[in-house]
């Protein structure tokens, strides 16, 4: 199966696990019941900033709907799950859950001169990012946070914020900290 399949099965099987209609998942999440058809089906390709948006309308981090849950001693899926938005491409290297969060790990890539506004994600969230090379703009509108090669920003992502890379392409490590969500 191909990454658009693996998170159409996730999708509908979560959705499903919390007994939501298409179209209720679509208005919670404010993504057209079309599209969320499609992605189900796996007919279409899925973005960032989409599959965020049914995350967080269904209560989880990302990784859920990127990653089957593994055994703690379980391999590691052998191809990480990629996706790009408008500009950030993240690849999921790991997800570690505990009784209290769930903490996904990313690979991130910000296009240069292109900036990503993200709406919230579930309550608690935190993300925190580490520059490898380039310079990031990251953090809340209102209050952003600059970080350069070696350096980090950390902020609160249950409100909307965004990803910038005004001078350059720029590489990173995105860790990204959910609670664990309530129910199926």
């Amino acid at each position: 199966m191909g990454l658009n399949e693996d998170v159409g099965r996730r999708l509908r099987a979560l959705r499903r696990a919390r007994d939501l209609s298409l179209s209720e998942l679509s208005r919670r999440s404010r993504v057209g019941k079309g599209t969320l058809s499609e992605l189900e089906s796996g007919t279409r390709n899925p973005t960032l900033e989409t599959l965020y948006a049914l995350a967080t309308a269904l209560g989880l981090p990302l990784s859920a709907v990127l990653s089957d849950p593994l055994p703690a001693d379980g391999p590691a899926p052998q191809t990480p799950a990629r996706v790009s938005g408008s500009a950030v491409t993240a690849v999921l290297l790991e997800r570690y859950e505990d009784e209290d969060a769930v903490t996904d790990v990313f690979r991130v890539s910000i296009r240069a001169g292109a900036v990503q506004e993200s709406e919230a994600h579930v309550p608690g969230t935190h993300e925190s990012l580490m520059v490898l090379t380039g310079t990031a703009v990251v953090g809340p509108p209102d209050d952003t946070r600059t970080a350069g090669p070696g350096a980090s920003a950390h902020w609160r992502a249950d409100a909307p914020h965004v990803y910038g890379a005004p001078d350059g392409d720029v590489e990173g490590v995105l860790f990204v900290r959910s609670p664990v969500a309530e129910g199926p």
